[in-house]
């Protein structure tokens, strides 16, 4: 009599699992069409322009100076106050155009004043745009300023070599995070809860396959099917958009590694949402509470900074936080897994708490 193999049981639950995804409208919808469209869209928008010139104060500039406080009264100039790390990151993001280094000379030297202005290159139009912006400014103070502006205020401009942090830069990871979650909490609860009411899980008992085998198998199908979503969003994004990879085909397979890990985590959300629901009507409520606060307040289409101070605590204990943070980072900085180990942390953190939870709460039967 042949043994029964649990192996051979596994992949035909993987193939039939895997069938029946690629067969649910809603699991393309979820996994590739909707991240695809907000991706297509701020692809083509592209970085965008303002109306202002956001600016910080170097490290070390004059802020006593009457300049300083004449520059800081001006409409265009949009002041960005954050620290010396915070403002570097924002300088190479391109989320602010320069700092400014307003420095007044001893009495008696010309000129008055210096100016140093350091820009990122990606932002080297901008920068030209605010050296004409402060010459006017400089000009606007005296009507003799014109013939010896030379003598009141020099300003230099300094172009820091960095690589051009794109929209799309951005906007992807947070669009290919949303659908990992999206995908493990709807699609797992919805599958073992439907799985349960129509008794297949109990005639599964009936056979000699173990139940691990089962969720295992359901939860390999979903991640090979989310891989295949993340390489077509990744590979749009980058072939039509140039979406940063930093270390190429390195920085790619890493983040497949963390969306593997990430999509294993959030299914943890799905599972308990099935052992708790009483009907496929109360699913989308309960998961709409886990995946909706997180879509909008995890950095999926802004940074997290945007929000009042008050507010950002919360934003930062929230998983997809740190998925988005480390996809970024691998995918723009190039940073190694030891460079993200905190944010990794934290998601296994979560990862714990919810699979402790979804052992008290997940049904068979």
């Amino acid at each position: 009599m042949a043994t029964y193999s649990n192996t051979r049981a596994m992949r035909s639950l993987i193939k039939a699992s895997l069938q029946s995804i690629l067969k649910s409208p809603s699991a393309i919808v979820f996994t590739i069409a909707f991240p695809l469209i907000f991706i297509l869209v701020f692809g083509f928008l592209g970085g965008g322009s303002g109306f202002s010139i956001k600016v910080a104060t170097a490290p070390g500039s004059d802020t006593t100076s009457q300049l300083y406080a004449i520059l800081h009264q001006v409409p265009v100039l949009k002041w960005i106050s954050k620290d010396s790390a915070a403002i570097n990151k924002m300088l190479k993001e391109g989320d602010i155009v320069a700092t400014l280094n307003i420095q007044k000379q001893p009495e008696g030297a010309k000129p008055e004043y210096k100016i140093l202005i350091n820009a990122a290159s990606s932002e080297i139009d901008k920068a030209q745009q605010l050296k004409s912006v402060l010459a006017g400014i400089v000009q606007q103070q005296d009507a003799d300023i014109q013939k010896r502006q030379e003598e009141l205020v020099k300003i230099d401009m300094h172009i820091s070599e960095v690589r051009d942090y794109k929209t799309i830069d951005f906007i992807l990871p947070g669009q290919l995070s949303f659908s990992l979650l999206a995908s493990g909490v709807f699609g797992t609860a919805f599958v073992f809860f439907n799985l349960r009411q129509t008794l297949v899980l109990k005639r599964f008992f009936a056979t000699p396959v173990r139940k691990e085998i089962i969720v295992i198998s359901e939860g390999i199908a979903r991640m090979l099917f989310q891989l295949i979503g993340a390489i077509i969003i990744i590979s749009i994004g980058y072939f039509a958009f140039g979406f940063t990879l930093y270390h190429g085909w390195i920085t790619f397979f890493e983040m497949l590694a963390l969306c593997s890990l990430s999509l294993l985590i959030f299914m943890g959300f799905g599972f308990i949402i099935s052992g708790i629901a009483k009907s496929d009507s109360a699913i989308p409520p309960f998961a709409n509470l886990i995946t909706l606060p997180q879509f909008l307040l995890a950095g999926t289409f802004f940074s997290i900074d945007n929000f009042p101070k008050w507010l950002q605590p919360f934003c930062r204990a929230l998983p997809l936080t740190y998925l988005n943070d480390a996809l970024r980072k691998v995918a723009f900085e190039g940073a190694n897994f030891w460079e993200i180990r905190m944010d990794i942390l934290v998601l296994l953190v979560w990862g714990i708490v919810i699979y402790a939870i979804a052992g008290k709460t997940f049904k068979w039967e």
